[in-house]
């Protein structure tokens, strides 16, 4: 708490620094985040068409705890800790896939698809054991958009209501799921996050690409409660031919919601991003690519060739957040000032993290 308490959040921004380099590099700090912001937010467990029919189920885990996702019998959506109430060990082992029972391969103790305990194979002779009371562990879920979030602790945080008509109106359930790429960052989960969150101060320097489709001067930042809206008009005139091919329309948005989630939207195409932290200076950031059309060869082609973009964009971010991290270590920096017409989003970003991680003291 002392670290935590090295930042202040009631700096306004003409005069606010960034979190301190010690955030970034701690153990115990990122230890604490997992428990208190990771816990306490709605996180992306899997895509909705992932699980549309009875039986079908996505595994993964959320601040280190293994979640399942299935749908259940009754067309019921519901998430449980993936974690067998016998000896611990997890229920589902595949990252997805359909299922008619949810079996655990240790012992064989089943549960129902509502996560109710049915089989428990030479259990008899037990005394005072509620079966009613050991099945899977539910955990709180929702449904949004094209997206399933669930959240490891109950609390009155609510989803981001303050944004759901603003992405109402873009359609996005038109849009339909096309790949799935991983990125792999030598960096804190933080400096991905401050990177996506500058107001596009270093894409004239670091994403030659996309900025020659961007009106750079005109790009305008929108804070929300626990969102941040980024967004430029677009220029055709100039553009570097690949980007320009596959990154068209009025304006780019590109949505940041608290604490790691991202939707980035071009005029009726879609990727997200979904940082997952995997050690204090690990990071994983899932990419998925959504387009209106995923099934004729023209578009394929298309949709292959928009990823490839995104691709490069990523490979330029790699290098420099594994710059930044190394930066934080040294003796000469702890903090940096923000700019004022760039930098809202990264303010919101670090005021938020401090709430939660005071509030866990």
């Amino acid at each position: 708490m002392k670290i935590v308490d090295e930042y202040d959040p009631n700096l306004p921004l003409d005069r606010a620094s960034t979190i301190p380099a010690s955030w970034y590099i701690n153990k115990d700090l990122y230890e604490l985040e997992l428990k208190s912001v990771f816990s306490n937010t709605w996180q992306l467990a899997a895509r909705v068409d992932q699980v549309t029919q009875p039986g079908q189920y996505v595994t993964t885990d959320v601040a280190g705890e293994p979640i399942v996702v299935v749908r259940g019998n009754d067309g019921v959506l519901r998430a449980f800790f993936n974690v067998c109430r016998h000896h611990a060990a997890a229920v589902m082992t595949e990252p997805h896939g359909k299922a008619g029972q949810l079996r655990c391969p240790y012992h064989g103790w089943t549960y129902s698809l509502e996560g109710e305990l049915k089989g428990t194979p030479d259990f008899s002779g037990v005394c005072d054991f509620d079966r009613a009371q050991n099945g899977l562990a539910p955990v709180d879920l929702i449904e949004w958009e094209n997206w399933i979030f669930v959240k490891l602790n109950h609390s009155s945080f609510s989803f981001t209501t303050d944004l759901t008509d603003q992405i109402s109106v873009l359609n996005l359930r038109d849009l339909h799921w096309f790949e799935r790429r991983h990125y792999h960052f030598d960096c804190n989960w933080k400096v991905f996050v401050d990177n996506y969150l500058d107001g596009g101060y270093h894409v004239p320097y670091l994403h030659k690409g996309l900025d020659s489709v961007l009106d750079y001067s005109a790009y305008m930042i929108e804070n929300g409660t626990h969102h941040c809206l980024q967004w430029s008009p677009m220029v055709s005139e100039g553009a570097e031919a690949q980007t320009g091919a596959v990154r068209r329309g009025d304006r780019a948005l590109y949505y940041w919601i608290y604490p790691n989630f991202m939707i980035n939207w071009y005029d009726g195409v879609m990727d997200t991003n979904f940082v997952v932290p995997r050690g204090v200076d690990q990071t994983e950031v899932i990419f998925d690519f959504y387009f209106p059309d995923v099934v004729t060869e023209e578009a394929r082609q298309r949709n292959i060739a928009s990823v490839e973009v995104g691709q490069r964009i990523q490979d330029e971010d790699v290098a420099i957040c594994k710059s930044v991290q190394r930066g934080l270590n040294s003796r000469a920096y702890n903090a940096g000032r923000l700019s004022v017409r760039r930098e809202a989003g990264e303010h919101l970003f670090h005021r938020l993290l401090h709430a939660d991680l005071s509030a866990a003291n």
